[in-house]
């Protein structure tokens, strides 16, 4: 029988590079992917268990499609990713819906758990999560000119707050001439656009060749032909080497943005994560590597409200955001995670007082965007064309500026002209709609 498999992706994007290969492995076994869940036999849910609200969103994502369950209209569900890794065969127990829950190690045998679960039997497999694939076939979930390049799994940094590596497993870094070759495919199949991620891009190699190696791979990754753009996400402030903040500098096809997050700016809260650094530090880093790439964007994320965090800390965070003006920048309350050192931690921060700072941070940093927009009109900027918005009524894309799904995008029109998604274009910025520019195809 041909059965139809659908597949709900949730959490970030090493966690869609895996369901992108979880659906490639479900294709070679015959079965026909589907984009709806109502319309599939089969639904594998791959779940985030990072945080508590991505915890709950996976859950109540298996309790909705339950319902499509019970009502006949989908037979079999299997739940797989971080949520399955972290709590195992306490999936099956609490949620009555599923039929297979098993770990990122058991990723390779997905197709054989989806027959089983259709044929009535249960399945509970939790092997090595070290087992999980890093190498194989993709079916991009992405639009077809712009991929996710993930270099390594797992994590060896562990942050206090952080449950990643008792999930995800020691940092592994794949072979570059692995990488390299899944560049080469992908680009010769239309993409244009690579987003280098991992836990931590910037040990990369460190396993394998005793040094960061990060430089050396984007120094190969350029010599793609047909490839446009390249841009680096998830970098660890400790391990940003001159090295690699001059290949990022001289290299054309690197945009000239980096994804770093810091978390906090204050000595004592960043040595109660387990992570390295102070105001001084860092706004040094930061300086380096501005006077090296005048143009660049940074992104970063803060947190707040860590166990601990007093007001003249917190006010030290907000002076360290209102001097370094990130134009990219996300804010989030601590999150207690089960089985981190810092849930343990004296002095735990009201949700209402954490929940405010975040809204401090984030409200000075609406200001900082809209004035990088405005900063923008008059300007010829390139633009990658993403598509048509039809309650708009005109176009829209994104710049350097902007990384796929977490940062915005630029609306513009053409005077009669129809470009192609994934084409390069220019578009003269005319105004700002909130912080997303607007302007006029040249």
């Amino acid at each position: 029988m041909n059965y139809k498999v659908g597949i709900v992706s949730l959490g970030c994007a090493k966690n869609q590079v895996d369901s992108e290969m979880l659906l490639y492995s479900l294709k070679q076994s015959g079965m026909e992917i589907v984009s709806d869940p109502a319309d599939a036999d089969a639904v594998v849910v791959n779940t985030c268990g990072f945080i508590e609200s991505a915890k709950q969103e996976s859950i109540d994502e298996i309790i909705e499609l339950g319902k499509l369950k019970r009502e006949g209209t989908i037979k079999a569900i299997i739940v797989t990713g971080c949520l399955a890794e972290r709590y195992k065969n306490e999936i099956t127990k609490q949620l009555y819906e599923v039929d297979a829950a098993i770990g990122i190690g058991s990723n390779h045998s997905i197709a054989q758990v989806v027959l089983s679960a259709l044929d009535g039997k249960k399945t509970e497999s939790f092997p090595d999560k070290e087992l999980l694939p890093l190498e194989g076939g993709r079916v991009l979930s992405t639009p077809p000119y712009t991929a996710y390049l993930k270099i390594a799994e797992g994590c060896d940094n562990c942050c206090t707050y952080c449950a990643i590596p008792l999930i995800r497993g020691h940092f592994r870094s794949r072979r570059p001439e692995a990488v390299i070759e899944e560049a080469k495919t992908l680009v010769k199949n239309g993409v244009v656009e690579l987003n280098v991620i991992a836990q931590d891009t910037t040990r990369y190699g460190e396993d394998l060749f005793g040094k960061p190696y990060l430089a050396e791979l984007l120094t190969e990754l350029c010599k793609i032909d047909g490839l446009r753009w390249i841009r680096v996400l998830y970098c660890y402030p400790d391990r940003i080497t001159d090295e690699l903040i001059d290949v990022i500098a001289q290299q054309e096809k690197i945009v000239k943005y980096i994804d770093i997050p810091l978390q906090h700016c204050n000595g004592e809260i960043l040595k109660n994560m387990n992570r390295r650094g102070n105001r001084e530090s860092l706004s040094a880093l930061i300086n380096r590597i501005k006077s090296k790439i005048p143009d660049i964007v940074l992104r970063t994320t803060f947190i707040t409200g860590f166990p601990g965090e007093t007001e003249e800390q917190f006010e030290e965070l907000c002076e360290f955001a209102a001097d370094n003006r990130f134009l990219r920048l996300g804010c989030f309350p601590y999150s207690p995670e089960e089985d981190t050192k810092a849930a343990l931690m004296d002095n735990q921060i009201e949700d209402d007082v954490k929940q405010k700072r975040a809204d401090i941070i984030m409200e000075h940093q609406q200001g900082v965007m809209a004035d990088y927009c405005q900063s923008l009109i008059g300007k010829e900027i390139e633009v990658l064309v993403e598509g048509f918005d039809r309650i708009a009524e005109c176009y829209f894309g994104r710049t350097y500026a902007d990384a796929p799904e977490v940062d915005g995008c630029v609306f513009f029109t053409t005077d009669g002209k129809k470009p192609k998604s994934g084409e390069f274009i220019k578009v003269k910025i005319t105004d700002c709609l909130g912080c997303d520019p607007v302007g006029e195809m040249c």
